[in-house]
């Protein structure tokens, strides 16, 4: 199979693996939530009423015409009103996308950025000393709830010696006019750091681990054996030819997290206030708001599905021991 052919046949199926997600996605609002305008409905409508407020929305046409119209305007990137807002919900969804991803995307860089060499030397020093306390220290992250770290940063850094604000994305009030005027602002960066540290100390282990595990994997190669006879120093034998080569996993994890990371962290966005994408999900499911819903989580799958067709082109660059199957 040649290369073309393989790119045309994983943007197929990705195409594909996103359709039928946006069909559940569809079904699975419409099953779940059986009056998704309760929300919008007060309490002394008649039946003539109710039923003009659904018909506003297109909730009395058949299922299957509701099914082509969702599926004609997400390909045009518009997902309908929504009920909780009364505005368009790709208007919302990418403000919140854009706070969410900032946040996200910053503590992703960090975490991989300290993770990846530093899971590349924990292999070099492996059964050391130091070993042990960096496979402690990431574990002890990773395990740990996010939104009890989050607190205890909250309650020492921001309430005990109130050196970080303790929520929110700015100082209320503010004006911008813009999204790179609200983010581009000391201000912003202040509020900023506490809830991207605390989510890169819970990204942290994933690379870390995984870097360390694969390195020890690749020592083991035929390659390493040569370089070592060549005389090649110990360094640049682990950061030139060994760690590239145990990069595909971290690729492949990146990739994911990334993905994951447009819905946000749900627990860090509430325990900060942090208007994301992650939190507008959890108020969008307690008002039975399915256009704005189906709309967030189509999104972050189209997010993860994209991610993981770039990283399967990208393992053919890395490793071109990869097949095209």
């Amino acid at each position: 199979m040649t290369r073309r052919t393989y790119l045309i046949k994983r943007v197929i199926q990705a195409i594909f693996s996103l359709w039928i997600i946006a069909t559940i996605l569809f079904f699975l609002f419409r099953m779940g939530l059986p009056d998704p305008t309760a929300a919008l409905i007060t309490e002394g409508l008649n039946a003539e009423q109710r039923a003009a407020v659904r018909a506003q929305f297109g909730l009395e046409d058949p299922l299957w015409r509701q099914y082509v119209l969702f599926l004609t305007n997400a390909v045009q990137g518009e997902f309908g009103t929504s009920f909780s807002y009364r505005a368009p919900v790709s208007e919302i969804v990418w403000e919140r996308l854009g706070n969410t991803m900032i946040l996200m995307l910053a503590a992703i860089v960090l975490a991989y950025g300290i993770g990846v060499p530093l899971g590349a030397w924990l292999s070099w020093r492996r059964g050391s000393r130091t070993d042990t306390v960096g496979i402690f220290v990431g574990l002890m992250f990773r395990s740990a709830p996010m939104f009890w770290t989050g607190m205890i940063a909250i309650l020492v850094f921001g309430v005990g010696l109130s050196i970080f604000p303790t929520s929110g994305m700015r100082t209320l009030p503010y004006d911008a006019d813009g999204f790179l005027d609200k983010i581009f602002t000391l201000d912003f960066l202040w509020h900023a750091i506490l809830p991207v540290l605390i989510v890169a100390l819970y990204y942290l282990g994933s690379p870390l681990l995984i870097m360390r595990n694969t390195m020890l994997e690749v020592y083991g190669e035929d390659f390493i054996e040569m370089a070592r006879a060549k005389g090649l120093q110990e360094r640049d034998i682990l950061y030139k030819h060994a760690a590239r080569n145990a990069l595909l996993p971290v690729v492949t994890q990146l990739a994911v997290t990334i993905g994951l990371a447009a819905g946000g962290q749900v627990v860090v966005e509430v325990v900060f206030s942090w208007p994301g994408l992650g939190r507008e999900i959890l108020n969008a499911v307690r008002t039975s708001d399915f256009p704005l819903a189906q709309a967030s989580f189509l999104i972050m799958a189209a997010f993860v599905i994209t991610l993981n067709l770039l990283v399967d082109i990208l393992y053919t660059t890395l490793d071109p021991r990869v097949s095209f199957r």
